[in-house]
């Protein structure tokens, strides 16, 4: 299992994950650099690992906002998801909040396969919160971005947002990957897919 450190950036306080194959990695893939790149490099460099990709789940503000500035700043190249490029292009969010444009290398799609850092990601296709949100599967551990979180799921009122596609998401989710598969959410702690599926309220339906 890959080691995971988590990072809440910006106002959002959304979680920007730094993933690296063992403690002594010397690179690691970064999921959501949202804001505050001085300071998640600075973390880098403390971990004595250095960015070399960086994978988006969706591209709302608080996810992509510091993903040109990381990707400049260190050379990583980008995976973003296909049917959301266009935010990042042009640098403005389905909510009209806007970020640094970035040209993504990658334009990935659920059932692709990202090989970096020494680790491989499965992509993952989780619409419902975003009509184009992906997540990645490494080993176990699932970056789910905001479809799921401890005890509650993503918003479903922004454009894009779709509450039946969020319930199927999840259950496709729930019964491909067992249970004890690790979910590092978007905000908030970390879970297990067994464990929203026994307890979190919005997915009573599933228990049905």
């Amino acid at each position: 299992m890959p080691v995971v450190d988590t990072f809440p950036l910006g106002p959002f306080q959304a979680n920007c994950y730094v993933v690296r194959a063992d403690r002594s990695a010397a690179e690691a893939a970064v999921v959501d650099p949202g804001a505050d790149v001085a300071q998640l490099r600075l973390e880098l460099a403390r971990m004595g690992t250095s960015c070399s990709a960086i994978l988006v789940t969706h591209t709302d503000v608080d996810h992509i906002g510091g993903v040109a500035d990381l990707a400049e700043g260190t050379g990583a190249e980008v995976w973003a998801p296909a049917a959301e490029v266009e935010a990042l292009r042009s640098g403005i969010t389905r909510t009209g909040m806007r970020v640094r444009p970035y040209e993504p290398e990658h334009a990935v799609s659920g059932g692709d396969a990202i090989a970096v850092a020494g680790i491989d990601f499965a992509v993952i296709e989780i619409p419902g919160h975003a009509s184009g949100h992906i997540a990645f599967l490494t080993d176990g551990c699932l970056f789910s971005g905001d479809l799921l979180f401890a005890g509650s799921v993503g918003r479903v009122d922004l454009p894009g947002g779709n509450w039946d596609a969020l319930l199927a998401s999840v259950r496709a989710l729930v019964e491909a990957h067992p249970p004890e598969t690790v979910v590092y959410p978007g905000h908030g702690p970390a879970t297990t897919l067994g464990a929203e599926l026994a307890r979190n309220p919005y997915l009573a339906e599933l228990r049905a």
